[in-house]
């Protein structure tokens, strides 16, 4: 076994992160012996850790066995700036929405099949509370932020959604069927809205409206979230105001005609 070879998980990750430092110090591809000289690790640890940053798309292989940078480090690179983005102009029209209800706003955005909340107000309001914790993720179907990513897409993918997750039931009132998947988007994108009325946690309803960014893309959903025995289903025009308010901020032009 080399002098330097990994013994632990926090080793592998210590040594990723060395050698993602180093191919950063370089515009192209980057030779075997330059990365292990660099980084100061054996040619054959650096290799075995290469390899396995290239199956995960961290790192490319170029001709001759150089490496460079690879493709996901550019896309987490975006959902990461889009992230940020999204919270920095969403944090003051969130705070206002939270003061002239008195409720709690998140704010969620699509990660695979999950809704992960980034950002969230806390309604002191009584000691019946709505706490929806920051990072804490929950499948689409069951909120009102996740309705509003399926309802921008296609029939089929809709299908695949429902398909691969089997739609589990988180409350005995979430939707467990396609069927009554497929109306449920149909009215989100008619009214512009989505609800969670019980369907994520029980006695707890939710009001929804999507964050569009400067190309129309759907990026966030901005949710108003209540204890049941507070909904009020016409705060939904409180809330697309505000989801409209931040995308205007995010760069977003409606279309003209578009209600």
């Amino acid at each position: 076994m080399p002098a330097n070879e990994a013994k632990t998980p926090i080793q592998v990750i210590e040594r990723m992160m060395t050698l993602l430092d180093v191919l950063s110090r370089y515009p192209g591809s980057v030779s075997l012996k330059l990365l292990a000289h660099e980084s100061e690790l054996h040619p054959s640890t650096a290799h075995r850790i290469l390899g396995a940053m290239t199956a995960s798309g961290f790192v490319e292989k170029g001709d001759a066995g150089s490496y460079r940078l690879g493709i996901r480090l550019l896309e987490l690179g975006n959902i990461v700036k889009s992230r940020i983005s999204i919270r920095d102009r969403a944090m003051a029209q969130m705070q206002q929405l939270h003061q002239a209800t008195g409720e709690s706003v998140n704010l969620g955005i699509r990660q695979g099949d999950e809704i992960v909340y980034v950002e969230r107000t806390s309604s002191g309001r009584s000691a019946v509370r709505v706490v929806h914790i920051v990072g804490a993720r929950a499948p689409l179907h069951t909120t009102a932020s996740g309705k509003l990513f399926l309802a921008e897409d296609s029939l089929q993918k809709v299908r695949e959604y429902a398909k691969r997750t089997g739609l589990p039931a988180a409350t005995p009132n979430s939707i467990v069927s396609l069927p009554l998947l497929e109306r449920e988007l149909d009215k989100v994108r008619r009214h512009g809205a989505a609800f969670d009325m019980d369907e994520m946690e029980t006695g707890v309803r939710c009001i929804a409206a999507g964050i569009r960014d400067d190309n129309g893309v759907l990026v966030a959903g901005l949710s108003l979230s209540t204890p049941a025995e507070r909904f009020d289903a016409d705060r939904a025009t409180q809330v697309r105001q505000t989801a409209e308010e931040i995308s205007a901020a995010m760069g977003y032009v409606k279309p003209q005609g578009r209600a």
